[in-house]
């Protein structure tokens, strides 16, 4: 397979979106942690150690992820430079090498996002003691308040 020099630009985009898109998360976590850092000076509970310690293992892994895609970014660079010269096989190599890095990015922040869900069901499972429900459902929950059981309809206010 002969390589372009706009074959591993291609990466390019990829690897801007996840920057943003991790940045984003980043600096919101951060933020959450400062909260949750501050109501447990006034009030110290081990609920608050318990959400900043899986708050702060996610920060890790959104910076391995961002590591990752950068260095993914930086070997497409690299192949873009082997290709101007015209060593193929070398820049094949590294092409693969920067998709195997941003697969790894991919696949970190696929076990980032579980990691973000399963701290979300543990924040609502207040509310499922105090429904009585073993899991919340937020469409059985609509359901019985007389309003339509699709998200695309909301609740009857009459």
């Amino acid at each position: 397979m002969e390589l372009t020099i706009s074959t591993p630009a291609l990466l390019f985009s990829t690897v801007s979106l996840l920057m943003i898109a991790f940045t984003n998360r980043f600096l919101a976590i951060s933020s959450l942690i400062r909260d949750l850092h501050e109501k447990f000076r006034t009030n110290p509970e081990t609920v608050y150690v318990k959400q900043i310690k899986s708050l702060h293992k996610r920060l890790r892994l959104i910076r391995n992820i961002q590591i990752l895609a950068v260095l993914s970014l930086l070997v497409s660079a690299v192949c873009m430079f082997v290709i101007y010269k015209g060593s193929q096989v070398l820049a094949s190599y590294l092409f693969g090498l920067a998709l195997l890095l941003q697969i790894a990015a991919l696949v970190i922040s696929v076990w980032e996002i579980s990691i973000s869900i399963n701290a979300l069901q543990i924040e609502l499972s207040d509310m499922e003691k105090e429904l009585g429900r073993s899991r919340f459902d937020l469409f059985a929950l609509r359901s019985r308040m007389g309003g339509s059981a699709t998200a695309a309809s909301p609740p009857d206010e009459s």
